[in-house]
């Protein structure tokens, strides 16, 4: 009931791989970016919630990065930063330079952070 039957046809005509939840949007935002030039609307307040700084619509992305691949980049990182965060020092003679099997504390701290804000 939102849409009239020119706009329905027009959606449905729309060929895209990613859902077109946004398309509406992107009309709204063109028809009070055109409303506005026309003076029809006179407070930018109302259409500043809906653009941004630079006067174009706000779009949401089509296509998310799916939370499976975040999460593996994240752990990934990490596993990363624990190897590559060892301290080697030369001057110890370290016989086929061993890792440092000392608790890097901000490292953990950091993965602490980022895992919990992942799952928040």
């Amino acid at each position: 009931g939102f849409l009239t039957r020119e706009e329905r046809r027009r959606l449905e005509g729309l060929r895209s791989p990613y859902n077109k939840f946004w398309v509406p949007c992107a009309w709204f935002g063109a028809l009070a970016g055109q409303a506005r030039r026309e003076g029809r609307v006179r407070d930018d307040c109302a259409l500043r919630t809906r653009r941004d700084t630079d006067g174009r619509p706000k779009v949401p992305r089509a296509a998310r990065v799916p939370p499976q691949v975040v999460t593996i980049a994240v752990y990934t990182f990490f596993l990363t930063c624990l190897i590559g965060r060892q301290f080697l020092d030369p001057a110890q003679g370290y016989a086929g330079h061993e890792l440092d099997l000392g608790v890097p504390v901000f490292t953990l701290l950091q993965f602490f952070f980022y895992v919990g804000w992942l799952k928040v």
